[in-house]
């Protein structure tokens, strides 16, 4: 019994470490559409090819995110706003953006 369990706890553990490793791959695509663009003006529609194929929805799905087109708008939304991943994921942009979303409520 307790080699089935310490087995089913590496096998988890090998599951969450390949969706981080999907994951990265995303936001590498993310980072790579906004490149794009910056220098050539089609990010946006970059990003939406990307996820519409089926390499895209498969490195989707293995991250664990639904590859539908509420996502592919979300992505292509996140990509025109210009702001890549590293800063997005940052401590002092959400706080810079919660900080402004305080002051348009009041």
């Amino acid at each position: 019994m307790k080699d089935f369990v310490d087995g089913t706890a590496y096998n988890s553990e090998q599951g969450n470490r390949a969706r981080k490793l999907f994951a990265a791959v995303v936001l590498a695509a993310l980072d790579d559409a906004i490149a794009d663009d910056k220098k050539f003006g089609n990010g946006p529609e970059q990003i939406a090819r990307w996820a519409r194929s089926r390499d895209g929805r498969e490195v989707l799905s293995c991250a664990g995110i639904d590859p539908n087109e509420r996502v592919v708008s979300g992505l292509m939304e996140f990509v025109a706003k210009g702001v890549r991943t590293s800063v997005a994921l940052s401590r002092e942009e959400s706080e810079r953006r919660n900080a402004a979303l305080q002051q348009e409520a009041a």
